[in-house]
């Protein structure tokens, strides 16, 4: 479906079945405390059909600041006052807990002191390793398709409407996967943008957090309250490069979605050029891989994980033979490449184009390791075009542009080069302007409470 027949003021299904959701905004001021109260509701609901939550928050009563009563989640991985984060673990019993954080990581106090209203904490795959999603909530879209992961249930909570936005984390895919799984828009910061203090560590060299939201007008509110010393302006980037060696060796429907998502970044007054690249992404995979091994290693090794997650810690014990020296090297050819990358990369574009993922959303049968259908190849695949992403620490947004051809939705990802976060969401924007794709409403969900319809522009 190209973009041009998208209207955005009737966004509906790919059925065409109903209205899609609201972003916040788009909602009048009178409408949002209307809409939050819509949200608290129906949270609930969204959690007995998705599991998206791993516990639903009392509802705040500060509604003032500059998200004043705006619903957020944060993936289960967040320090907040007297509760420690669950981290995608199974319950490790009282003997193995420490003590409860007496504050509150700086996202959440910068959130919520902005005024912004937490409806709860969602699920995510065992510290933020596994890009599936597998066993931690259900795609609304289709519950036998992966939701993404780890960031998993952020993406189908938003997803979902039972929040506007949702906080998570980003290692080298984490939030831009399950944005194209769930058809929802992610923004993975420059690397250092946003403060990590609080959060649970993965790979401090790779680890980010950022948001999942309806649209990149609502992520423009958000991201100046969390990375409070960066500047967002509000053009796009002239000109952009489509990575058109990525995007052909990518499945039918993905190259199909995403060239009609760089029409339409094209049609919002943008150069658009194609340039190659897929030998420079593929040859960061190795180093990112070791990176983030060894540092996970370090931070998780010692965990008692044999019995809680034996998966996960066969994966963690790759790490710990990596010795200290093969790190220090890894980092220093990273950063000694980093500019040169860049420049090939870029060229004189303000932006790259290319896919998110270069395969199909898979279903859960193939991503599941407990599954005869299991193809670990299928898991390798999920984040091969958004590594390079965290092991240059570039800023990322993640767009729906079109579905395939089980109607499930595809992304577009918007690379920059470091600090260039705002003209990225701006061009998100612009474009979004032009579509309804990320307005459209999941087919599992027909019963939403109306408040969250979109009403028109």
């Amino acid at each position: 479906m190209s973009w041009t027949s998208q209207n955005p003021d009737v966004p509906d299904d790919p059925r065409g079945a109903g209205p899609g959701f609201a972003d916040w905004s788009g909602l009048p001021t009178t409408a949002r405390a209307e809409a939050a109260a819509a949200c608290a509701a129906w949270a609930p609901e969204v959690q007995a059909r998705f599991g998206c939550f791993a516990e639903l928050c009392t509802a705040q009563t500060n509604a003032a600041g500059p998200l004043a009563s705006l619903p957020y989640a944060a993936k289960d991985m967040f320090d907040s006052v007297g509760r420690s984060p669950g981290c995608g673990l199974p319950a490790a019993g009282d003997d193995a807990s420490g003590p409860a954080p007496e504050r509150a990581a700086a996202v959440l106090d910068r959130l919520d002191g902005a005024g912004a209203r937490r409806v709860g904490f969602t699920t995510m795959t065992a510290l933020a390793y596994e890009p599936s999603g597998v066993g931690k909530a259900l795609n609304p879209w289709n519950r036998e398709i992966v939701p993404g992961g780890s960031s998993a249930g952020s993406a189908v909570a938003v997803a979902a409407g039972a929040v506007f936005a949702a906080l998570g984390s980003d290692t080298a895919g984490s939030l831009r996967i399950p944005a194209q799984a769930c058809g929802v828009t992610a923004w993975k910061p420059t690397f250092g943008a946003v403060p990590v203090a609080g959060a649970m560590t993965l790979a401090p060299s790779l680890d980010t957090i950022g948001l999942l939201a309806r649209s990149a007008r609502d992520i423009q509110l958000l991201a100046p309250v969390l990375a409070t010393d960066r500047t967002f302006p509000s053009e796009p980037p002239a000109r952009a490069a489509l990575l058109s060696d990525a995007v052909e060796a990518s499945e039918a429907p993905i190259r199909a979605a995403c060239r009609d998502g760089a029409e339409g970044i094209a049609a919002c007054g943008v150069t658009l050029e194609q340039r190659s690249g897929l030998p420079t992404i593929e040859a960061l995979s190795d180093p990112l891989f070791l990176i983030l091994q060894a540092e996970a290693a370090a931070q998780h090794g010692g965990l008692a994980l044999a019995a809680r997650e034996p998966t996960l810690a066969r994966r963690l014990a790759k790490g710990l033979d990596i010795a200290p020296d093969r790190l220090a090297a890894a980092k220093a050819a990273l950063a000694e490449a980093t500019a040169p990358v860049l420049d090939n990369l870029f060229g004189a574009a303000g932006a790259l184009l290319l896919p998110v993922m270069p395969i199909r959303t898979p279903p859960v049968a193939v991503a599941d390791p407990a599954s005869a259908d299991f193809h670990a190849a299928t898991l390798y695949r999920l984040s091969a075009y958004t590594r390079f992403v965290n092991a240059l620490g570039l800023p990322a947004v993640a767009v729906p542009v079109g579905f395939d051809d089980r109607g499930m939705p595809v992304a577009l990802q918007i690379v920059g080069r470091p600090g260039t976060d705002g003209a990225l969401l701006a061009l998100a924007a612009a474009l979004q302007a032009r579509t309804g794709w990320h307005r459209r409403r999941p087919t599992e969900i027909t019963d939403f409470p109306s408040p969250l319809a979109q009403r028109g522009s």
